[in-house]
């Protein structure tokens, strides 16, 4: 299923989420500019698990820079089809949350998911030694806080009948609630597992997309949002 987008229209431009979207787009053409470089590029910007694991105490002068990445990698991008998927999530879902919660507290909650995202990889793949790059963390942060904002909201959705293509409204509760239990299943599969090649990092998204929930939650206990 592929969103177009959704039912609710934003009451106010939202800019973070289209800085967010410019700031995503521009770091990928510096990507593409590094020619030769790109590979040594992605392992200095991105998660490595691997590089986290401690074999001595001397390990730990390495964290500083390792902590850095935790933010670098949240904008870098594997490819096009990397990069537009997760950019049309963002765009679809992104102003709303926005709108409701103000531009800094949408910031935070990106940012920070993105960071559970990548802590939550480093736990479930902690001997990998593929970069993790994306914005697909912290996007799930905001797919996870609107489906509690925004529970009943319609998603007009592509979805393949036969050779065609129609398109379908969906409650947002159950796409996004499919989206995650196609995470968890596909994640429970990864667990452990030391990657040879580049693939989806899905628990990730699933520490993205918890993250998102406790945040929303987390605020509704406080007398105002």
């Amino acid at each position: 299923m592929l969103p177009i987008r959704d039912s609710i229209p934003s009451r106010r431009t939202a800019w973070i989420t289209r800085l967010l979207i410019v700031a995503n787009v521009l770091v990928f053409a510096l990507e593409l500019h590094q020619g030769d470089r790109l590979e040594a590029f992605i392992f200095r910007f991105g998660v490595v698990p691997a590089h986290w694991m401690l074999s001595s105490a001397a390990d730990l002068l390495t964290w500083p820079a390792l902590l850095v990445t935790l933010l670098t990698s949240q904008f870098l991008h594997g490819g096009f089809i990397h990069l537009g998927s997760n950019l049309l999530f963002l765009w679809i879902f992104g102003d709303n949350v926005e709108d409701r919660m103000g531009r800094g507290r949408f910031l935070a909650l990106y940012l920070f998911s993105g960071l559970a995202a990548a802590v939550a990889q480093i736990l479930a793949s902690p001997r990998s030694a593929i970069p993790l790059v994306g914005a697909s963390g912290a996007i799930a942060g905001v797919l996870g806080a609107y489906l509690l904002l925004f529970p009943g909201a319609r998603i007009v959705t592509l979805v393949p009948i036969g050779f065609f293509l129609e398109t379908v409204e969906v409650p947002a509760f159950i796409f996004l609630g499919l989206w995650f239990l196609l995470q968890w299943v596909q994640g429970l599969t990864t667990i452990g597992a030391v990657a040879e090649v580049g693939g989806v990092a899905f628990w990730a998204h699933i520490g993205g997309f918890v993250s998102g929930m406790g945040w929303v939650l987390a605020r509704r206990r406080r007398p105002r949002w």
